[in-house]
């Protein structure tokens, strides 16, 4: 068995959802191992990672405005330490996962045809957001 590791810092602008798949996919490419698990891990509480629709950009908004209505800025949270749209990142990144497991499969990830791998951001602001990736396989 092989392991391989990076920490990959993906800038946002904001709120909304970011293809990660491509640098992840070339970082993959550069580890030379044909078969065996990637895991993403995003290093946040505000912000998170699914896999979605890849083709139509109106999916991506559907989703963003899915979770802007039922994770919505509101006075009513306590938890509002960075502004009023922390509390409701921290639930939409609840709702969502900090981590994604992919199988590799002939040295690709095994991802559908209309699969990409997002980082959604969940604050207004932009921020810079680490993700680690680990490979282990043969």
């Amino acid at each position: 068995m092989i392991q391989a590791f990076n920490d990959m810092v993906i800038p946002t602008n904001g709120q909304g959802m970011i293809d990660v798949t491509a640098p992840i996919a070339r970082w993959l490419d550069d580890q030379r191992i044909d078969g065996g698990l990637l895991t993403i891990f995003c290093q946040h509480t505000s912000a998170s990672l699914i896999i979605q629709e890849n083709a139509a950009p109106a999916a991506r908004r559907d989703v963003e405005r899915y979770f802007a209505r039922i994770a919505p800025e509101s006075r009513e949270y306590e938890h509002d330490d960075e502004g009023p749209d922390d509390m409701p990142a921290h639930l939409r990144t609840a709702l969502t996962s900090v981590s994604l497991s992919i199988p590799v499969r002939d040295g690709e990830m095994t991802l559908g045809t209309w699969q990409g791998i997002y980082l959604f951001e969940h604050r207004r602001r932009p921020h810079r957001r680490r993700l680690t990736l680990h490979l282990i396989g043969e």
